[in-house]
């Protein structure tokens, strides 16, 4: 177990639940890069950063649940749950997401996040779209693509 990189991580996911996106700016390196099943690479602290205000931008914003942490030298996991409504939707998402992290110079070089696309594309999108296009590789790119052009606007 190494203590520091326990705090850090808990530090990021205390700092999203109060949407202080300068002190989760805080915890990762420069040259972070970030990825997930729908954002499924990001490179750089400022593009990372803009994920995370384009999650926090959200009607009713986002609201986290931390589960716990464990982190080594190099590595850690950590679990949450996160909550907030799909604005092209209207919908509510409860997300449980399972997040990786790698460490360089005790900041996080690298976060991966993983949860269950079907799952979150049900509740984000609802059932009609399920039924409609499946889960074809075109449409989950449909949907990356859309994320994208989203997070453009914010990247400073």
């Amino acid at each position: 177990m190494n203590d520091r990189h326990v705090a850090l991580i808990c530090a990021f996911y205390e700092a999203l639940r109060r949407a202080d996106e300068a002190a989760m700016a805080a915890c990762y390196h420069p040259e972070v890069s970030f990825g997930d099943p729908v954002f499924q690479e990001l490179e750089g602290r400022a593009r990372v950063m803009a994920k995370w205000r384009l999650q926090l931008s959200r009607d009713g914003g986002l609201s986290t649940e931390f589960h716990g942490a464990s982190a080594d030298d190099f590595s850690g996991t950590a679990r949450y749950t996160a909550r907030y409504r799909m604005d092209e939707t209207g919908r509510d998402v409860v997300n449980e997401i399972e997040a990786l992290f790698r460490f360089e110079g005790d900041l996080i070089v690298r976060h991966h996040e993983e949860f269950d696309f079907r799952r979150w594309s049900k509740m984000a999108l609802g059932r009609p779209h399920v039924l409609l296009f499946g889960w074809t590789p075109s449409w989950r790119q449909s949907i990356r693509e859309r994320a994208m052009r989203r997070l453009e606007e914010f990247v400073t």
